[in-house]
């Protein structure tokens, strides 16, 4: 993947004001003595054009995170905040509006449409939202992701590094308030996994884009301006402008108390 300078007009300066709030936020799947209570009262400030990392153990409610943040999934209880808007209080049409208008998805398995080109995949949520591209912005976002030449190819078409940036491209192309990436590498061999990650930093540093990443991958989370630790549902730690050895030795750490539990 190649990396010029991206030159998109000046963002926004950064600002104090977080891009997210949670506040106390529970979720619970289930009833009775099978119920699993994958948020317990979780508080998070998701600072604006940062990188933000979270990790934790399996089951620890990092997807259950980002369906919250993301208005996917109903919480039980507490607040969540996107900008200046409460998403526990809309209904499910403004829900799925909102996320059109101002989140964007990476997943790990990609999720691009087989029967549309790679051109098509990236401009999709603007169709989807009967809003037409920004000719420089997606040419900017085409040129930085190296994907010229694959404009008119469909995913199978595509190796699984270029089918990623497509993806990232698609999640971008709106330029969204929120980028939420769940493990956007874990397809990607070494090599495309590390220029996607300093694409999506760079984003963040230089558009004041506002990504929250989930991984299991300590080289990857060392990528992040911050490092937020989930176990049991609860915020268990947070590193600031983390190492790979400060983040395996945190993990670590979380492991070990919850074998001792």
């Amino acid at each position: 993947m190649s990396a010029p300078a991206l030159t998109r007009p000046s963002p926004p300066p950064r600002t104090d004001r977080p891009a997210a709030v949670v506040r106390g936020v529970v979720r619970t799947y289930g009833t009775g003595p099978t119920a699993v209570r994958a948020l317990d009262g979780v508080d998070l400030d998701v600072a604006a054009g940062r990188l933000t990392a979270v990790m934790g153990p399996s089951g620890s409610g990092k997807s259950t995170l980002m369906h919250a943040l993301a208005g996917l999934d109903r919480v039980d209880a507490g607040s969540v905040r996107l900008g200046d808007v409460e998403l526990t209080t809309l209904g499910e049409r403004q829900r799925t509006l909102l996320r059109r208008e101002r989140v964007g998805f990476v997943f790990q398995s990609f999720n691009l449409v087989p029967s549309l080109t790679a051109l098509e995949n990236i401009t999709l949520p603007l169709r989807l939202a009967g809003r037409r591209a920004d000719a420089a912005w997606l040419e900017e976002l085409v040129g930085t992701l190296g994907l010229q030449d694959r404009l008119t190819h469909r995913p199978h078409e595509l190796s699984g590094g270029q089918q990623q940036r497509v993806a990232v491209a698609r999640a971008l192309v709106t330029r969204p308030d929120l980028v939420l990436a769940d493990e956007p590498t874990g397809n990607l061999d070494s090599r495309h996994g590390h220029a996607l990650l300093t694409f999506l930093q760079r984003a963040t540093r230089e558009l004041g884009q506002t990504v929250v990443m989930v991984t299991h991958d300590a080289s990857a989370a060392a990528f992040a301006d911050r490092v937020v630790l989930l176990a049991d549902g609860r915020v268990a730690g947070d590193l600031v402008d983390p190492a790979v050895a400060t983040v395996l030795a945190a993990v670590a750490g979380l492991e070990a108390r919850r074998a001792e539990a």
